[in-house]
């Protein structure tokens, strides 16, 4: 009961029937800002413009990690031969063109970089080479070879 009694009372409140103590409080609030935040009008636009500057400075770093992780998703693209992306060429080109991988993903993809050249040489195609197993090459070997001996012994009588 009570609950409906303070519902009706805010309606009441609202459309302005009830008492006339919500009008003085609206006098009492100043309508400049800076006199509402307790400074001058110099030190609120000075206040104001740092406000600006530090927005600016927060949406040009957010803007360069943004292009960054563009860079990066780039790069893996074309590594692993997927199709391109407008959007991060977009974000690149709005960050400048400038945009490099982070030093932490640059020594990655260096490291990466490194390995897949060891495999592609000769020198590591001789370790594969070592990592195989002899005796399994062997057997495979002798086998294939007695399976060809024996479809020639077919196929010739004469020996």
């Amino acid at each position: 009961m009570a609950f409906l009694m303070s519902m009706l009372s805010n309606q009441v409140k609202n459309l302005g029937l009830g008492g006339g103590g919500d009008e003085s409080k609206e006098e009492s609030t100043p309508s400049d800002p800076a006199a509402a935040a307790g400074m001058t009008r110099e030190e609120y636009e000075e206040y104001q413009k740092q406000m600006v500057e530090e927005k600016m400075e927060r949406d040009a770093a957010f803007a360069q990690k943004k292009a960054e992780r563009a860079v990066l998703r780039v790069h893996l693209r074309e590594k692993y031969r997927l199709p391109k992306s407008e959007l991060d060429e977009n974000q690149i080109q709005m960050a400048g063109d400038d945009v490099g991988l982070p030093e932490d993903l640059q020594k990655m993809v260096a490291e990466d970089q490194e390995e897949e050249e060891d495999k592609d040489s000769i020198l590591g195609q001789l370790q594969n080479i070592q990592n195989m197993d002899m005796d399994a090459i062997k057997e495979k070997a002798q086998a294939t070879f007695s399976e060809m001996k024996q479809a020639a012994e077919q196929k010739c009588s004469m020996m």
